[in-house]
């Protein structure tokens, strides 16, 4: 639900969709948060709302990440996704990274969750992002946007996973239709697939399930 074209009746009908298929969670831009509000209590729906902040790069400042974090707070989000500055990482300066997370953290009811956007930062660089973000007082990591140019593998799911050791949940974001590209990461160390092909990747599961 992070399309920039994104309608108020298509966050309806992406709320509907995701009650019916049983999902964890929806994901908005901020200017939405309220409507989804709305539209997941209208519905009934146990469906936790999330929201961006930073989205997708990071490069906001600590002050504009912070108060979007209020803002969605306050509108009633369950969980804010930060998106951890790519500049600052490529620069290794997580020093930074500390203080802009911490002061989302700090400013919020909400859970916070941390974005590392992948695509142009090293491994290394993105598993010591991740356990600054985790030291920082984040519980769950999430790897990747659906801007990323470069995909989440099983074996930086791994690296990152073995770093926090169970002490954060591990999202990852996969455009995959494959049941069995998602197997893969969750055997990797992911506790939790972000996806836009959700319908599409409950079908192969039921069609494999099928074929048994």
């Amino acid at each position: 639900m992070l399309k920039p074209t994104m309608l108020k009746e298509e966050v309806l009908a992406e709320c509907e969709k995701a009650k019916k298929l049983g999902y964890d969670s929806v994901c908005v831009y901020p200017k939405y948060v309220e409507f989804a509000r709305q539209c997941l209590d209208d519905i009934e729906a146990k469906i936790k709302l999330c929201t961006v902040v930073g989205y997708p790069a990071g490069e906001a400042t600590q002050e504009i990440k912070a108060m979007e974090a209020v803002f969605a707070s306050d509108a009633k989000a369950d969980e804010i996704e930060v998106v951890v500055s790519t500049s600052a990482m490529v620069a290794e300066n997580y020093e930074y990274i500390d203080e802009e997370v911490k002061r989302v953290v700090d400013c919020c009811e909400a859970k916070v969750k941390a974005i590392i956007e992948i695509s142009d930062v090293e491994d290394s660089k993105i598993v010591k992002a991740c356990q600054t973000c985790m030291d920082a007082g984040v519980r769950t990591i999430e790897l990747g946007t659906i801007y990323s140019h470069r995909k989440v593998t099983p074996e930086l799911v791994k690296m990152v996973a073995d770093m926090i050791a169970g002490v954060c949940e591990l999202a990852v974001v996969t455009e995959t239709k494959s049941i069995e590209e998602m197997y893969d990461m969750i055997c990797a160390g992911a506790t939790k697939i972000v996806t836009y092909n959700g319908e599409d990747l409950i079908n192969d599961f039921v069609k494999n399930k099928s074929k048994k």
